[in-house]
This record gives C-alpha cells, sequence and structure tokens, in this order.
C-alpha cells in the first residue's frame, strides 16, 4: 500500500509540474489513460480533487497545491537518499543526538526500543543535555521550532501544556496565589531550558489576556527532575511541563495553582543542518521520530 501511494502521489507531481497527462505521460513512460486512473484513483483514496482539468490545460486546485508544498520537498528528499543509498550500498550507521532530559523521558524513551526492532544497523549516540553545546551532532531535540534559517525542524510531539504546582506542605505556609500578579510573593523555582530562556519570567495566559511575570527565588535548574524534586521537597512553587507534573498531581503530592492561567508551548522539533546531505540513518530516525 504505501509503495502504490508513493508511486500514485509522485505521478500526481509530475503532472501538475508538467500541466498536462500527455506530457507527464510521457515522461513516466506509462499511457495516457493509465496515468489519468491513477490520479483519478489517489483522488478517490484522498477524498479530495487534486487538479483541474479542462480540454487545453491541467492545473493544481487548492488543495492540490497543498499537497505539492506538504509532500514534495520529503518525496524529494527519499528519491535523494535513495539514489545515494545506491551509490554507497549502506543503510545503517551512527547517529549523534543531543536531547534535553524532557524529552528523553517522555518522547525518547517510548519509542528507542521500536526503532531499534525496526532499524537495528542504526546506532544512537545521545547525550542529555539542556540545549546543544557545539556543532558536533546529527540532530538535536528542542523546544518549538524556533530555529536558524540553515536548520530543518521536523516536529516530533504535540505542544506541551504548562503547568504551576506547588507541594500541600509549602502551600500551608502561605496563602495560595489567586492571580498573576501574587507571584512575586512567592518562592519560585525557576526553569531554564535554554541558553536564551529567561528562567524569571513566567509567561502565563487566560483566554485572550497574557501576562509576564518576574519571578524569584533561591532555585534554579537546567533540566526538568530537580525542578520536580525541588517542589515535592516544599521549597516554592514550579512552572512545568504538566505531563512531569501528572503523576503528583494525581497522588496529592503536588497540587495545581493559578490553573485558569496555564499555557501550552510549541512542542518538540528535532532539527538538524539542511545544507547537508542527510545520512540514510539519519534519515530514518526523523521518520520514525517525526509526529503524526
Amino acid at each position: 500500500m504505501a509503495g502504490t501511494v508513493y508511486r500514485d502521489i509522485s505521478a500526481f507531481l509530475t503532472v501538475a509540474q508538467e500541466r498536462s497527462f500527455t506530457r507527464a505521460a510521457a515522461k513516466l513512460g506509462v499511457s495516457q489513460p493509465a496515468l489519468s486512473h491513477t490520479i483519478r484513483t489517489l483522488e478517490t483514496r484522498l477524498g479530495i480533487r487534486l487538479l483541474t482539468r479542462t480540454t487545453r490545460s491541467v492545473s493544481p486546485t487548492e488543495a492540490g497545491q497543498r499537497l505539492i508544498q506538504r509532500v514534495a520537498p520529503r518525496l524529494r528528499m527519499i528519491d535523494d537518499e535513495l539514489a545515494a543509498f545506491n551509490e554507497r550500498g549502506d543503510t545503517g550507521g551512527t547517529v549523534h543526538l543531543s536531547t534535553p532530559d524532557y524529552a528523553m523521558k517522555a518522547l525518547l524513551w517510548p519509542k528507542l526500543a521500536e526503532l531499534r526492532s525496526a532499524s537495528p544497523d542504526i546506532r544512537l549516540e545521545i547525550t542529555v543535555e539542556p540545549e546543544p553545546a557545539g556543532e558536533h551532532y546529527d540532530a538535536a531535540i528542542r523546544f518549538g521550532a524556533n530555529v536558524a534559517r540553515n536548520l530543518a525542524a521536523v516536529r516530533i510531539a504535540p505542544d506541551i501544556k504548562m503547568a504551576m504546582v506547588a507541594a500541600p506542605a509549602y502551600l500551608a505556609t502561605r496563602p495560595a496565589p489567586l492571580a498573576p500578579s501574587d507571584l512575586t510573593q512567592h518562592e519560585c523555582i525557576l526553569l531554564r531550558i535554554a541558553p536564551q530562556n529567561k528562567a524569571h519570567i513566567w509567561e502565563l495566559r487566560n483566554k485572550d489576556e497574557t501576562v509576564l511575570v518576574h519571578v524569584n527565588g533561591p532555585w534554579e535548574f537546567n533540566c526538568i527532575d530537580p525542578v520536580v524534586n525541588a517542589a515535592l521537597a516544599g521549597t516554592g512553587l514550579a512552572y512545568l511541563p504538566e505531563d512531569s507534573a501528572r503523576p503528583y498531581l494525581a497522588s496529592g503530592a503536588l497540587q495545581p495553582v493559578l490553573k485558569a492561567w496555564w499555557i501550552t508551548l510549541p512542542g518538540l522539533h528535532l532539527v538538524y543542518d539542511n545544507r547537508a546531505q542527510l545520512s540514510s540513518a539519519l534519515m530514518r530516525v526523523v521518520e520514525a521520530l517525526r509526529y503524526r
């Protein structure tokens, strides 16, 4: 099935490029009726019309243009990699990957066994750190998709819901905050997830209202586990990904604070240099981690 879909989409892209079934059929080495049948089958499978046909011309519909924009670069990447594979004659290799601790626990661990089973010839060298310290990695996992122009960013996880939490022991020592401005009267456990991240500024959002609050506290960490541990110890309020706090919220070890103001941040992305030719191993890692 996958091979058929790949073939049919490649045929559609050729028709869209040539703007003619006759020229596309000649280029693909198939008959015009066979090519027309392929495109109709693809449109039926997708449930959308991809091409506008007249007696004089063929052009992509709006849906067809969206498909071209989203799929054509990926198919070119696959074709390029297959060509490189034929030249090299190899499929495996080592991929050097940098990841923050949150991504390691929340995303990579569940997928490593699956990747190992599907691609036993790929060896992963993983460095757990908040942010890549140099350019000696094939790819890195980062929060959000804001990367340099020479980097490609592939989404590998949904958006991240942030949660503000505190231990009951901490909340027993002072009134719980009722508004963002109250946070300035509290001890806050700061999380710095990237060098450019301003750990002492917490962004909060309630429907259409967004506020930035300058907070302070005696603790600042560059990874999430110490933030959770400090919150559990009752040293202050913590603002961290909700799934990291979820088990402790369920058990009552942590309690939600200012829940109406929790925000959602752009999810994790895998970034790599788009100027370099992807190795077969890295390409397969990208596809294994791609968010679907």
